[in-house]
C-alpha cells in the first residue's frame, strides 16, 4: 500500500485538548485517523473519504451518543495517513484494528483460519483436512464453518470414493494395504490395488460432488455400472453399485441443499437486542449449506446495523478467502468494501441484501440462528453474572473484573509446563492465554528446577508472568489482575506471596485452591495468603466459576505438557545415537512418517534415506532394537 503522508499533532499532558490546530491542516482527501489518550493508548482507528469532514465531525456534532462522547472526552492525540484511495484507507483501517484492537471500535473476535477440504496435487491424489493459506498446486474446497462440518465431509467422501488420507510418507512406503482398505475406506493405491485411470475417475467425481454436481455425478457412476455389467466385469459394476447406495445414502442425510445449482454464496444475518449484537454467517458452497457460525462483537452496542454490517465484512473477508456473492439482512452502502474485495479474490464479488425466492429462505435461516444464539448467549452471560456476583460478595471485592489462574503440568518431572488463562468480562479470554515452558537442571534451556519440584516451576511462571507488570506498572495496567488464583495448597501459596512481594505487587488478591478429600469435585477449599481455608456450598454459584477457571487451567496446562512431552520423547531416541543429528534425525522421520516406522525398518530400508551409510544404519537398527 502506497502511503502519501502521516499527519500527526499532540500536546504536552498539561494542556487542555484543541482540535482546531489539526482539523485547519487535514486534507480533503481519503486517509485513515487514530485518536489516542493521554497514556499514548490508541482510543480509536477510523476510515475517511474525507479527512477534513470526518474528523471534525467528532467535535461538532452534539448528537453523538454517549460512548462517543467519552471517547471524545479522552482524546490527547490524533494521527492521520492520508492514502490514495478510500480500498487503501479501508484496507490500513482493518490492519490497524486488527493489530492495535483500540478500545472503542467494533472488534470481531475470531483468531482462528477457516477449515478447507483439499485434494493434492499427486499422481493418486491425497484428501486431507488444512487450515491455513490455499496454495496453488492443490484443489481446495470450502471453506467450511467448522471442523466438524469438513471432517463429516471428508468421511462421506471416504465411504463413497475411498480416496487415500494417508500422508505421502507412509503412502511411499506401504508393503500391503493398511486398516482403512479392510474397512473399505481406502482402494490401496499404495500397493497398486487400483490403477492410476480408476482412482483419477474417483478424484473426478469427488470434485464433482464437492462442487454439489450430485446428479452429474449419479448419472456418470450409473453408466459405468450398466457398461461393467454389459462387458460382463460383475465385480467392477458391484464395486459401482456400493457407490451409488452410498451416495443416496449421503443425499438423504446431508446438509441442506440448494435448487439453485452450484451457488458459492455467504450469507450474513444480524440480530440486535438489549445491547447485545449477534452476527451470523451461513456458507453455501456448491449449493450446500455447510453450516453456520455466530460472531459476537465487542463495543457494538450503540452502532447502527450498518456500521455493524460494514465492521464485519472489512475485518473477516480482507485477506481471506471471499465468495462472489454476499447475501445480507442490512444494508451496506460502502462501494469501496465491493471493490476491494473484488480485487482482492480475483473476481467479481456482489454485495446483495435484496432477497427473494432461496434467498430470502437463506436469509430468515441465517436470521432466526442469530436471534437463537443471541438468546443463548444472553443465558450464559445471566449465569456467568450470577456467578461472578456471588464471588464478589463472597471475597468481599465489589470490583472484581479480572481473574487470572495458575496450575503446573508434569509427569514425574518430565516436560514441566505452566499455564495462566484469564477470565474477564463474563468470559474466558483464550487469545490471553500463556504456557510457560519451565527447564529442569542441567537443560540446554539454562538454569532450571530440580525434575517434579512444583513451588520452584510455580515460582517460575509467577515471575516471568508479572515481571513486566512490575517493571512498568502504568503501561500494563490495563492487564493488571484483580484476583490471583493458585491451584495448589498452602505451599504454592506461600510462593505465590514470595514471588508477589519480591515483586512489589502485595496489593494483589490471592487465593489458593485445594483440591478436596479424595480429589473430590465440591469439596475445595479457599486458602487464604492470612492462613485461613474456607469452603463454599458445592451448589454455590461462586464456588462454580471458580471450578470452572482452575478446570480451564489445568486443561491449558496438561495440554501443552502432552505435546512437549510427545515432542520430547519421539526425538529422544534417535538423539541418543552416535552420529544421528537434527538433519539426519529429520530425514529419518520425514522419509518413513514417525519413530515406529523407523524402528520396523530393516538396515536396507534405512540405507535409503539421504545421508545414511550402511554402517550408520546397522547402528542405529542396533540402537533401536
Amino acid at each position: 500500500m502506497a502511503i502519501l503522508r502521516n499527519i500527526c499533532i499532540a500536546l504536552k499532558p498539561d494542556q487542555p485538548f484543541d482540535p482546531q490546530p489539526i482539523l485547519a491542516s487535514l486534507p480533503l482527501l481519503p486517509g485513515v485517523y487514530r485518536f489516542f489518550d493521554g497514556k499514548g493508548e490508541v482510543l480509536y482507528v477510523g476510515k475517511a473519504r474525507q479527512l477534513k469532514k470526518r474528523v471534525a465531525s467528532y467535535f461538532q456534532k452534539t448528537n453523538i451518543s454517549p460512548r462517543i462522547r467519552l471517547m471524545v472526552s479522552h482524546i490527547s492525540r490524533i494521527e492521520t495517513t492520508v492514502t490514495r484511495s478510500e480500498a487503501e484507507a479501508l484496507l490500513l483501517e482493518n490492519n490497524l484494528i486488527k493489530s492495535l484492537r483500540p478500545r472503542y471500535n467494533i472488534l470481531f473476535r475470531d483468531d482462528k483460519s477457516y477449515p478447507y477440504i483439499v485434494l493434492t496435487g499427486e499422481k493418486f491424489p491425497r484428501l486431507t483436512y488444512y487450515r491455513g493459506t490455499p496454495n496453488r498446486q492443490h484443489q481446495y474446497f470450502g471453506p467450511y464453518p467448522n471442523s466438524y462440518a469438513a471432517k463429516e465431509s471428508m468421511q462421506l467422501l471416504q465411504k463413497i470414493f475411498r480416496i487415500r488420507t494417508c500422508e505421502d510418507s507412509v503412502f511411499n512406503n506401504r508393503t500391503r494395504p493398511c486398516l482403512l482398505h479392510q474397512i473399505h475406506r481406502c482402494t490401496a493405491p499404495c500397493v497398486k490395488l487400483i490403477s492410476a485411470d480408476d482412482y483419477q475417475a474417483d478424484i473426478r467425481n469427488a470434485v464433482l460432488l464437492l462442487q454439489g454436481r450430485h446428479q452429474e455425478v449419479e448419472q456418470t457412476l450409473r453408466t459405468a455400472m450398466e457398461k461393467a455389467a454389459e462387458g460382463l466385469h460383475y465385480e467392477q459394476a458391484a464395486a459401482l453399485r456400493d457407490q451409488l447406495r452410498a451416495l443416496h445414502t449421503v443425499q438423504q442425510k446431508q446438509f441442506v441443499e440448494s435448487t439453485g445449482g452450484a451457488t458459492n454464496a455467504d450469507i450474513i444475518a444480524l440480530a440486535q437486542h438489549d445491547g447485545l449484537v449477534c452476527v451470523n454467517l451461513t456458507m453455501v458452497r456448491g449449493g450446500r449449506h455447510l453450516g453456520d457460525k455466530s460472531f459476537f462483537p465487542e463495543h457494538a452496542e450503540d452502532l447502527t446495523a450498518n456500521e455493524i454490517m460494514q465492521a464485519f465484512i472489512a475485518q473477516h473477508y480482507l485477506n481471506c478467502s471471499v465468495p462472489p456473492l454476499l447475501v445480507l439482512d442490512a444494508e451496506c452502502d460502502d462501494e469501496s468494501l465491493a471493490h476491494l474485495l473484488s480485487e482482492q479474490a480475483g473476481h467479481a464479488v456482489r454485495i446483495s441484501t435484496a432477497a427473494s425466492g432461496e434467498r430470502k429462505q437463506w436469509l430468515e435461516m441465517g436470521q432466526s440462528n442469530a436471534l437463537l444464539a443471541l438468546q443463548q448467549r444472553k443465558m450464559q452471560r445471566g449465569g456467568q453474572k450470577l456467578r461472578l456476583d456471588k464471588l464478589r460478595e463472597f471475597l468481599d471485592m465489589p470490583d472484581l473484573q479480572r481473574i487470572e489462574c495458575f496450575d503446573i503440568s508434569h509427569t514425574m518431572g518430565e516436560a514441566t509446563q505452566g499455564s495462566c488463562v484469564v477470565y474477564e468480562n463474563l468470559d474466558m479470554r483464550t487469545s490471553q492465554y500463556r504456557r510457560y515452558n519451565i527447564p529442569v537442571l542441567g537443560s540446554v534451556e539454562g538454569s532450571g528446577i530440580t525434575p517434579g519440584d512444583d513451588y520452584a516451576a510455580m515460582r517460575q511462571a509467577l515471575t516471568r508472568r508479572y515481571q513486566k507488570l512490575a517493571e512498568d506498572g502504568q503501561k500494563e495496567e490495563a492487564a493488571r489482575p484483580d484476583l490471583i488464583l493458585i491451584d495448589g495448597g498452602l505451599g504454592q501459596l506461600h510462593i505465590a506471596m514470595e514471588v508477589m512481594h519480591e515483586l512489589g505487587l502485595n496489593d494483589l488478591a490471592l487465593v489458593g485452591v485445594a483440591k478436596g478429600e479424595e480429589r473430590k469435585a465440591g469439596l475445595e477449599q479457599l486458602i487464604f495468603p492470612d492462613g485461613t481455608a474456607r469452603q463454599l456450598r458445592s451448589d454455590d454459584p461462586a464456588l462454580h466459576l471458580i471450578q470452572q477457571i482452575r478446570d480451564e487451567a489445568h486443561r491449558f496446562a496438561i495440554t501443552g505438557h502432552r505435546a512437549k512431552r510427545g515432542k520430547t520423547r519421539t526425538a529422544s531416541s534417535l538423539e541418543e545415537i552416535s552420529g544421528v543429528g537434527d538433519k539426519r534425525r529429520r530425514s529419518l522421520l520425514t522419509h518413513f512418517g514417525g519413530l515406529r516406522e523407523v524402528k520396523q525398518a530393516s538396515v536396507e530400508q534405512l540405507c535409503q534415506v539421504e545421508g545414511i551409510s550402511k554402517s550408520l544404519a546397522e547402528k542405529i537398527y542396533q540402537q533401536l532394537h
